[in-house]
């Protein structure tokens, strides 16, 4: 691809790629106004010292950062309907169906642990049995969409090496794997053997919380090494947006729940460097892909 080509493409000229499928577009605004609405309400509740979960859980923290997770990726969830091909928001939407089934299959498996099962006031019991429908259904739409999204052919002239638009600086990749390595490391630890793992997260959880987070840090290991292999900055776009505005509302969440949180320990500090790599990783990404979207001088 020519100099001239690279910068139409970053600036909005015809993309490379699949086309993205309606069922994708659909499935994330739904997704997205769900998410938002009840991220906002498990945040808050966990921000007034209530834990407001489909489950129940010994402190309010760890159903906070799940909302604080929920509502942080909302943002960056409505805009997929702006994407032209399935490749600049795959790197969100594959992180997005490893959240909702494997949020599902946590609700299943600890099924014990819901508000519906071990009673309680009469919201949370109608909250956990709403969410279960709401995440099965949603959870095989993601499946369904996903498998129609993949039956869409690409372009005959996008057969070829695709020549990146915008590509991640060689610096920055490093850093990228073993972001991405850990947090999908974890994630995998904390849903697979969660009560090795449990005992590791520096503030109280249960079983249903543990697995809970792993679910969420595996997503965002996987969306952090999917920016490797789509290794172009106009890709990431949506991914960009969700990264930071995850970290910073975690951020928040574990401020106010700061005395609960073990942060001397070593998974405490690991904590830390790990949410503070999603933020700089977005608000980099940001400004590289600002910087490759002006016209070179000359």
């Amino acid at each position: 691809m020519s100099t001239t080509g690279e910068q139409a493409a970053v600036d909005g000229g015809t993309p490379v790629g699949r086309d993205l499928s309606p069922g994708v577009v659909v499935l994330s605004k739904v997704v997205g106004g769900v998410s938002l609405a009840v991220g906002a309400l498990l945040a808050a509740t966990a921000l007034a010292g209530y834990a407001a979960g489909a489950w129940a859980s010994p402190e309010a923290l760890s159903p906070g950062l799940l909302g604080a997770a929920m509502a942080g990726v909302a943002p960056a969830l409505l805009t997929v309907g702006r994407a032209r091909v399935w490749e600049e928001v795959r790197s969100l939407v594959l992180p997005l169906a490893t959240v909702l089934v494997g949020l599902f299959a946590v609700s299943l498996l600890n099924g014990g642990s819901l508000r519906a099962a071990k009673g309680g006031p009469l919201f949370l019991v109608l909250f956990s049995l709403g969410w279960v429908a709401t995440l099965g259904a949603l959870a095989l739409g993601a499946v369904g969409c996903l498998v129609a999204q993949y039956r869409v052919r690409a372009r005959p002239a996008d057969a070829g090496r695709r020549v990146p638009a915008a590509p991640l600086p060689g610096w920055s990749k490093p850093p990228l794997a073993v972001l991405g390595s850990g947090w999908l490391g974890i994630g995998a630890g904390l849903l697979a053997f969660p009560a090795f793992w449990g005992p590791l997260v520096p503030w109280t959880v249960n079983r249903a919380d543990a697995q809970g987070l792993g679910v969420w840090a595996l997503a965002l290991g996987v969306g952090v090494l999917a920016s490797l292999v789509e290794d172009d900055l106009t890709r990431l776009r949506p991914a960009l947006v969700a990264v930071p505005s995850v970290a910073l509302a975690a951020a928040v969440v574990l401020a106010v729940h700061a005395s609960q949180v073990d942060w001397a320990s070593g998974p405490g500090a690991s904590l830390v460097a790990l949410l503070a790599g999603l933020l700089v990783t977005g608000a980099s990404g940001r400004w590289l892909l600002t910087r490759a979207s002006r016209p070179a001088d000359g």
